[in-house]
């Protein structure tokens, strides 16, 4: 491909996996660090309290035991009522006391004090106390230098390797989750290149698990089935399309081969007599099928309010023979239509019903809850009901009863059920109460909430 190819799926979650990743366990480390130094923090404060309650408790006692603290990192101070230092771990012996807060009546006062005493630029936890010297009240002051935040260089270490260890591996356990997770979908996609106009039977590989690339290969593989069957269904159409219109060509060439041929003996009104019914007949086929390929693209067109009775009526009237037909129209069964297309389904269905009836066809109109109803019955032979849905396809015809030579291009009732679905109808057939064929046309009753809908227009003959 000379076009750039984009980041993948892969790389873009892996990327972001890694990236969240990085943050919550930076963001878990730091509060774990936070909340160690609160808890090591704490423990200072109480050791260092415990060490200067010691000292108090000596002084009241009356004597002092040297060295006034246990470790050396440890700070004591002894100051009396007059504020003087009379007693201090080394550290500070000679240096004037480290703070001057008083402890909180019998409980013990707790800040932190940075420089005075203390080294340049260090901070150190110091607890007030009382301590009872006869009848005076002295403090014991008890410090110790501040945790630093990360507590400890190695422990901060160790949080930070663990870290990044951890962000590494959540982040290459997604992208293997995301590789696992999309392989079916390249499954998919292969199988898909694969698949051309001459393999249309082929379907992708759906995987066993209820989630949703296996729905979408499901979704792939309905997808598929439609395309073969409106693949077969076309060129099963070609094929009859072309036989159609082979055989009035094929009768049109060979007459004017014969008259190529035979120029004397022809006669020249029969050869054009001929030729015209011909061309007829070819004009009528392409009409229809430019019709339905119409149908099926789904032009809009605009609807017109009509009267269903009464555009049966004026077909009827137009009829050579319409004493043949006994209509049983209720009145006042609007439908919302294209008429010129409407005409075409109620002329087909009369034609179907007279070239197969045999005395008598009986139409009617009439409303059945939010349908309206126009069925056809003639007293004919009937249709099998094996073969009901299929007279509806293309250039079907049943028996030698529904050839050519009766007229019509096969495709008659494809057309009607095209519009009738075209109209959000249906068009069905059954055996008719004479042992003919019923044709039942289904179209939605106009509702007369459209108040900008036209009025019922009537058609005359």
């Amino acid at each position: 491909m000379s076009a750039r190819r984009g980041i993948s799926i892969t790389t873009r979650i892996t990327l972001f996996t890694g990236v969240v990743a990085v943050l919550l366990c930076s963001l878990t480390a730091a509060v774990l660090m936070f909340a160690l130094n609160r808890f090591v923090t704490k423990s200072l404060i109480e050791e260092i309290t415990a060490a200067g309650g010691r000292v108090a408790a000596q002084m009241e006692q009356g004597s002092l035991e040297y060295p006034l603290a246990r470790r050396q990192s440890r700070k004591v101070q002894v100051v009396d009522v007059r504020g003087q230092v009379v007693a201090s771990t080394p550290q500070l012996r000679g240096k004037p006391r480290m703070a001057r807060f008083p402890p909180e009546g019998a409980m013990a006062a707790t800040s932190v004090v940075c420089g005075g005493v203390f080294a340049r630029g260090e901070c150190d936890i110091v607890v007030a106390q009382r301590a009872q010297r006869g009848s005076e009240r002295w403090t014991v002051y008890s410090a110790s230098p501040t945790i630093p935040p990360l507590v400890d260089p190695r422990v901060a270490t160790v949080a930070g390797s663990g870290t990044m260890l951890l962000a590494v591996a959540i982040t290459y356990l997604g992208r293997r989750i995301v590789m696992a997770s999309l392989r079916p979908v390249v499954a998919i996609r292969a199988e898909l290149d694969e698949i051309n106009a001459t393999s249309l039977d082929r379907r992708v590989p759906a995987s066993d698990s209820d989630d949703e690339i296996h729905d979408l290969a499901t979704s792939v593989n309905r997808t598929l089935t439609r395309l073969e069957t409106a693949m077969e269904r076309q060129r099963q159409f070609t094929a009859d399309a072309s036989h159609e219109l082979r055989t009035p060509v094929a009768g049109l060439r060979a007459q004017l081969e014969e008259a190529q041929l035979h120029p004397g003996d022809t006669d020249l009104g029969d050869l054009l007599a001929h030729s015209l019914a011909d061309l007829d007949r070819l004009q009528a086929i392409m009409t229809d099928l430019l019709l339905l390929a119409r149908l099926e693209g789904g032009v809009p067109k605009p609807d017109e309010r009509v009267d269903l009775a009464t555009v049966v009526r004026a077909e009827v009237s137009r009829r050579t023979d319409p004493r043949k037909m006994r209509l049983l129209l209720a009145p006042e069964v609007p439908v919302d239509v294209v008429p010129g297309q409407i005409d075409r389904v109620i002329t087909n269905l009369l034609d179907n019903a007279e070239r197969h009836a045999r005395k008598t066809v009986v139409v009617e109109v009439r409303p059945n809850g939010d349908n309206a109803e126009l069925i056809v019955d003639d007293d004919g032979e009937g249709i099998a009901e094996a073969d009901r849905e299929r007279i509806f396809e293309r250039f079907t015809r049943l028996d030698a009863a529904r050839s050519r030579d009766r007229g019509g291009t096969g495709l008659g009732l494809a057309i009607a059920r095209g519009i009738a679905h075209a109209h959000h109808g249906t068009i069905e057939v059954t055996a008719s109460s004479a042992g003919g064929a019923r044709f039942v046309l289904r179209l939605p009753l106009a509702t007369s909430s459209n108040n900008d809908r036209e009025q019922t227009h009537h058609i005359s003959s």
